[in-house]
Order: structure tokens, then sequence, then C-alpha cells
């Protein structure tokens, strides 16, 4: 009777196991599952501002003087948004994730989503961020030879909700 109650408990112990193991491997999985969506890092937190809301922004690539560009990746949190600006040398947005707004002054608030890119123009005053619901990704390449970022005004709620009253 011994025996059969400790080989019940062995093969008790085995099964809680290999029942841990499995939900450890399933967990595994889901997270580098999402590790693989992040392309890059959201870098660190913008304390600035020019935005309204949370946003992050990791470096990757800093002007030099060979390649006047700077690149980085910048997350929106849902309503989160940069102030109005221009670019001297004009900038590009590559949409990484979630769904985004970008407008141009006097023009309609566009919908950014992934996989699209966006060309804001030299010296056109914009915005872009994120839509109320959904985070946003964007990689931004923006030139510098013509010098820095233009900072303006902060959207006002209105000006950001003007796309959802269309």
């Amino acid at each position: 009777m011994k025996r059969n109650s400790i080989t019940i408990l062995l093969v008790a112990v085995l099964v809680l196991i290999s029942c841990n193991n499995t939900n450890t491997s399933k967990n595994a999985s889901v997270t580098t599952k999402a590790e693989k969506e992040l392309i890059f890092d959201r870098g660190n937190k913008i304390d600035s501002p020019n935005f309204t809301g949370d946003a992050w922004l990791n470096n990757l690539i800093t002007p030099e003087d060979e390649n006047r560009n700077a690149v980085g990746s910048v997350t929106f949190s849902p309503g989160s948004r940069t102030s109005w600006h221009s670019h001297p040398a004009g900038q590009i947005i590559l949409a990484l994730n979630g769904i985004g707004y970008y407008q141009e002054k006097g023009k309609p608030v566009e919908i950014i989503r992934k996989g699209e890119v966006v060309k804001c123009p030299h010296n056109i005053p914009h915005w872009h961020g994120a839509s109320p619901d959904s985070e946003f990704i964007q990689v931004a390449i923006t030139g510098r030879e013509n010098g820095p970022t233009v900072w303006m005004e902060p959207v006002t709620d209105e000006e950001y909700d003007g796309y959802n009253k269309d």
C-alpha cells in the first residue's frame, strides 16, 4: 500500500512539474512574440512642453557632419501628440504600429496605419501623434542640414478632436 501511495505521489509531482513547464514555455513564447513585434526599444520618456500626453523616444541615429539626418523611433500613448512644428529640411514618418494622426496646417487630419509613409514637406507646419484609442509607433527621419525643428504652439483639443467631427 505504501509503495502505491509513493508511486501515485511521484506521478502527481511529475504531472505538476510538466504542467508548470508547459505554462512557462507558453508564457515565454508569448513574451518572445510580443518582443519580436517591437522593432526598436521604446527608449526614454519625453519630458518636453512640445508633446501633449506620454511619448517615448529612442534616438537611433544622431546627426553628424557626414550625415545630417536624425532618426528616431517615437512611441505615442493613445491621445498623445506633438505640438505644431516644421522642419527646414523636411521629415519622413514611417508608421510601424498602431493608428496615428498627421495634419498639415490648413488641411484635414490624415490617419496613418502600420506600413504607411508620410513625407512632411520642408517648412510646412504640421503635427503627428496617436489616435485616441491606439498607441502609435513611428520612425521619424529628419533632415538637419537646414537647421533644427521649429516648434510652435500646442495642438488644441479642438484641433485634435476635429478629425472625429467630420
